[in-house]
C-alpha cells in the first residue's frame, strides 16, 4: 500500500512537471528573437568570424612545412570530412533551436556543461586575442612617422647590435637568429623609465650578435619585454591605450547585437580581401615575388606518407574554422527558421578556407622578395605567429616604395581580421546572458559595456613588460584540450544519443530535405574518428610552453593546465547535477534510469519557429514521457 501510494505521488509530480516545463517552453518562445537583416549580413559575419589571423600567419607556415602544394590534398580532405560536417552540425543546431550554446544543449541535459565551457572559451580567448588587435593598432599608428621607426637603428631603444635594411635581412637569415627571443640569452641592461639605456655585452664574435631594427622595435619599444614571466614589470601605457581603443571599437560595433554587427561586417569582412589583393599584386611585381608563389605551390608528395602531415591538416582546418567555440551556434540562432543552413555551411566553410590558401599566396610573394633580397633560401624566411606579423612583415614592407602606406594597410588588415572574430565572441556571451534572463533584454547595452570593460581590465596584464609571456601561456593552453573534446561530444550526442535520423528530420523540417547521407556517415563515424585521433595526437605531441628559446618555469605550466581545465569543469559538474536532479524528481529511480532520463531532450528543446513547434511536440514528445520512464523503472524493480 505504501509503495502504491508513493508511486501515485511520484506520477502526479511527473505530470505536473511535464505540464509546467511545456508551459515554460512555450512562454520562452513568445519573446520575438532578433534576426539578421539579410542573408548577406549573416554570411559576412560567419566568414568574418572564421577568417582570422590563423589564416594569414599560421596556414602559410604549416603549408610550407608539410609539403607545400601537396599539403592541399590532406587539407581539403580534412576540410570535407571534418571541418564542413562540424560547421553544418552547429549551424543546424543554432538555427533549429534559436538558442545560444549555453541553452542549445537542452537536447541532452547530461551535457549542458559543454555550452558553459564554450562561453568560458569565448570570454577567455577574447581577452588575449584582442591584445593582438592592440599591437596591430600600435603599429598602424607608428606607420604615420616620416621614417618608419623599425627601419632605423638610431633610436633610444636600439642596441649596438642593431642592423637595418637589406643587410639586416641577410644577417638575421644567415646568422641563425631566432626571431622570437634569442636575445634573451644575452645580458641586457634596461632602463625601464625611458628606454634610453639599452646595452649588450654579447661578444662581437657571436654568430647571433645582430638584431634587426624591426626585432628591436618589437621587443624593446612595442613590448618593452622583460626576461621572463617572473618579471611582469610595469604597464606599457601606449599598448594599454591601444587595447582600450580596440575594445571601444568592438563595443561600438556590437552594441546592438546582430543589427550593428551586421552593418559593421560590410567593411570589416570585405576590406581584408581588398587589402590582400593589393598586397598580392604588389608582391608579384617585386623581385623574387613570383619565385615565392611558385615555391608555395610546388608539391612535395613524399610528405603525404607522413601521418603527422594529415593530423596537422586536420588541426589547421579545425582551429581555423572556429568550430566548438559556440560562436557558430550563436550566429545561426539569429537566422530565419527556413534558411538553407546546408548551403550556408558549405559557402562559409569553403570561402573561409579558400581565404587561407589565398592569404598563403600573398604571404609567400613577400617572403620570396625577402629571400631574393637577402640571397638566402626561402625556407629560411618562413615563420608564423607574432614573429611573422610584427617582425618579418614590417621588415619586408619597409623595403617597398612608400613603406608607410603599405605598413598602414597591412596592420589595418590585421585589425579587421581580429575585430571580425571578436564581434562573434562578444555576441555569444551577451546572447547567453539574455537567453537566460530575458527580462534583461533592455539592458543589452550596459551588459555589453560591462563585458568589454572587464575584458579590457583583465587584458592589461598582457600590456605589461612580461605580458608577451602571459599571452603565449594562455594561447598555449586555453583551447588545447576542450575544443576537440567538445567537438567530439557534439558528434556523439547528436548522432548516437539524440539520434541521427531524428536530427536529420529536424533538418528536413527547416529546409525541406533530410541531411544527405554523406553528413550522416561523417557525423556518426568519420568526423568523431578524426577528432579522436587529433586528441591523441595533441597529447602525444605535447611540449612544455616556450617563447622562442625561453622556457617557462614549472609553476607556469601548472597554471597553464589549470587554465586548460577550466572549460572542462562545467561539463563534469553539470553531469552530476543533471543526474542528481533526476534523483530529486523521482526518488525510486535507480542510477541507470536517472542517467537515461538525463540523456533525453528537455521540454524546452524544439524548433524556434512557433508554427512548427506544436507539430514537433506532437510528433516527438508524448505527454507522459517521464511518467512512462517511471513506470518502466517500477516494473523493472518488481
Amino acid at each position: 500500500m505504501h509503495s502504491n501510494r508513493k508511486y501515485e505521488v511520484e506520477v502526479a509530480m511527473s505530470d505536473r512537471m511535464d505540464s509546467e516545463d511545456c508551459d515554460h517552453g512555450e512562454l520562452e518562445r513568445t519573446e520575438e528573437r532578433e534576426q539578421w537583416a539579410s542573408q548577406i549580413e549573416y554570411l559576412l559575419s560567419m566568414i568574418g568570424y572564421c577568417v582570422a589571423l590563423g589564416n594569414v600567419w599560421r596556414y602559410p607556415y604549416i603549408c610550407q612545412r608539410n609539403g607545400g602544394g601537396a599539403f592541399l590534398i590532406p587539407f581539403v580532405a580534412c576540410l570535407v570530412l571534418c571541418g564542413l560536417p562540424l560547421v553544418f552540425l552547429e549551424v543546424a543546431l543554432g538555427q533549429f533551436s534559436g538558442k545560444s550554446p549555453s541553452h542549445v544543449w537542452s537536447l541532452c541535459p547530461l551535457m549542458k556543461g559543454i555550452g558553459i565551457g564554450m562561453l568560458i572559451i569565448c570570454v577567455g580567448s577574447a581577452v588575449y586575442l584582442n591584445v593582438i588587435c592592440g599591437w596591430a593598432m600600435y603599429y598602424a599608428i607608428s606607420s604615420f612617422s616620416s621614417v618608419l621607426p623599425w627601419t632605423k637603428c638610431n633610436n633610444t631603444w636600439n642596441t649596438d647590435a642593431c642592423v637595418a635594411g637589406v643587410e639586416a635581412l641577410h644577417h638575421r637569415l644567415t646568422g641563425g637568429y631566432n626571431v622570437a627571443t634569442d636575445w634573451i640569452n644575452k645580458s641586457y641592461s634596461f632602463n625601464t623609465t625611458d628606454n634610453s639605456s639599452i646595452t649588450t655585452d654579447s661578444s662581437e664574435d657571436s654568430p647571433n650578435q645582430y638584431h634587426t631594427a624591426a626585432e628591436e622595435f618589437w621587443h624593446h619599444k612595442a613590448l618593452g619585454i622583460s626576461k621572463g614571466i617572473d618579471e611582469i614589470g610595469s604597464i606599457k601605457w601606449e599598448m594599454a591605450l591601444c587595447l582600450l581603443a580596440s575594445w571601444f571599437l568592438i563595443f561600438i560595433c556590437a552594441v546592438k547585437g546582430v543589427r550593428s554587427v551586421g552593418k559593421a561586417v560590410y567593411i570589416t569582412a570585405t576590406l581584408p580581401y581588398v587589402i590582400l589583393t593589393v598586397l598580392l599584386i604588389r608582391g608579384l611585381t617585386l623581385p623574387g615575388g613570383t619565385d615565392g608563389a611558385v615555391f608555395y605551390f610546388t608539391p612535395n608528395f613524399n610528405k603525404l606518407l607522413e601521418v603527422q602531415v594529415w593530423l596537422e591538416a586536420c588541426l589547421q582546418v579545425f582551429y581555423s574554422l572556429g568550430a566548438a567555440w559556440g560562436c557558430i551556434i550563436t550566429m545561426a540562432s539569429y537566422t530565419k527558421f527556413n534558411t538553407n543552413c546546408l548551403r550556408n555551411a558549405i559557402v562559409c566553410t569553403f570561402v573561409s578556407e579558400g581565404t587561407s590558401m589565398y592569404a598563403g599566396l600573398v604571404v609567400f610573394t613577400i617572403l620570396g622578395y625577402m629571400s631574393h633580397e637577402a640571397n638566402v633560401p626561402i625556407t629560411e624566411v618562413v615563420s608564423s605567429g607574432p614573429g611573422l606579423g610584427f617582425v618579418i612583415y614590417p621588415e619586408a614592407l619597409a623595403q617597398l616604395p612608400l613603406p608607410q602606406l603599405w605598413s598602414f594597410i597591412f596592420f589595418v588588415m590585421l585589425i579587421l581580421l581580429t575585430l571580425d572574430s571578436l564581434f562573434s565572441h562578444v555576441e555569444t556571451f551577451v546572447t547567453a546572458i539574455l537567453d537566460e534572463y530575458q527580462s534583461l533584454v533592455k539592458w543589452r547595452i550596459p551588459i555589453a559595456a560591462a563585458y568589454c570593460l572587464v575584458s579590457f581590465l583583465v587584458g592589461l596584464a598582457m600590456t605589461t613588460q612580461g605580458g608577451i609571456y602571459v599571452f603565449q601561456l594562455i594561447d598555449w593552453y586555453i583551447v588545447a584540450v576542450f575544443i576537440t573534446i567538445a567537438a567530439l561530444l557534439e558528434c556523439i550526442m547528436v548522432s548516437w544519443i539524440y539520434g541521427i535520423d531524428r536530427f536529420s528530420g529536424d533538418i528536413q523540417l527547416m529546409i525541406g530535405r533530410p541531411a544527405p547521407l554523406f553528413f550522416k556517415l561523417t557525423w556518426c563515424y568519420i568526423t568523431p574518428a578524426m577528432l579522436l585521433m587529433t586528441i591523441v595526437f595533441t597529447f602525444a605531441q605535447y611540449k612544455l610552453p616556450t617563447y622562442g628559446e625561453y622556457v617557462y618555469p614549472y609553476y607556469s605550466t601548472v597554471i597553464g593546465w589549470i587554465v586548460a581545465s577550466l572549460p572542462l569543469m562545467p561539463v563534469v559538474i553539470m553531469m552530476f547535477l543533471a543526474i542528481y536532479r533526476r534523483k530529486g524528481m523521482f526518488m525510486l529511480l535507480g542510477l541507470f534510469q536517472r542517467i537515461k532520463l538525463s540523456l533525453k531532450p528537455e521540454d524546452t528543446w524544439g524548433p524556434s519557429e512557433p508554427s512548427y513547434r506544436a507539430e514537433y511536440i506532437k510528433k516527438h514528445r508524448r505527454p507522459s514521457t517521464l511518467k512512462s520512464a517511471f513506470k518502466s523503472s517500477i516494473s523493472w524493480k518488481e
